[in-house]
């Protein structure tokens, strides 16, 4: 009879997320998961199965948790400003990690990460009246300020100028 879990695999899956999303998936080593997350390695391994299988539980997680409650605030956005500075203002490390470091080298990444933008892209376009195409410039938009790291600043102007778009 094998040993009772010794962690709470929610807590676990928790911080990863905040790990993964604060240095992404390869600034990320086993070690650094034992470490930070309490967790020994082999049941990191029995678990999760990989440093992988504990990638996506993550992003899954960060998608459910942050992604789709900001996809359910912009429903209700009332104009482009107001959908940017949802955006802008949600935390979406992860994704944006996700985004631009997993999901070209691994496919169940990248399905993830489609899914969740094209969640996003299209509570804009049913919030504000707007086409597909258009929602999704302004999604890409609000995600290229969060990269540049300067959502006040960047999103203010921005936000004056998607005023025509309400």
């Amino acid at each position: 009879m094998g040993r009772p879990r010794a962690f709470d695999e929610d807590e676990a899956v928790r911080a990863a997320v905040k790990l993964f999303g604060s240095r992404a998936y390869d600034g990320v080593s086993v070690d650094d998961l034992v470490t930070h997350l309490g967790v020994h390695r082999n049941s990191l391994y029995k678990t999760f199965g990989s440093k992988r299988g504990l990638y996506l539980v993550a992003l899954r997680r960060h998608l459910a948790d942050d992604v789709r409650p900001l996809a359910d605030a912009l429903a209700g956005a009332p104009d482009a400003a107001t959908a940017l500075r949802l955006i802008t203002s949600a935390d979406l490390g992860l994704l944006l990690l996700a985004a631009v470091e997993r999901a070209a080298a691994d496919d169940e990444v990248a399905a993830e990460v489609a899914t969740a933008l094209g969640t996003v892209d299209r509570a804009v376009a049913d919030a504000l009246g707007v086409p597909a195409e258009l929602a999704a410039a302004l999604t890409a938009a609000a995600l290229g300020i969060l990269l540049r790291g300067d959502p006040d600043g960047v999103g203010t102007a921005l936000s004056r100028r998607l005023d025509p778009l309400a």
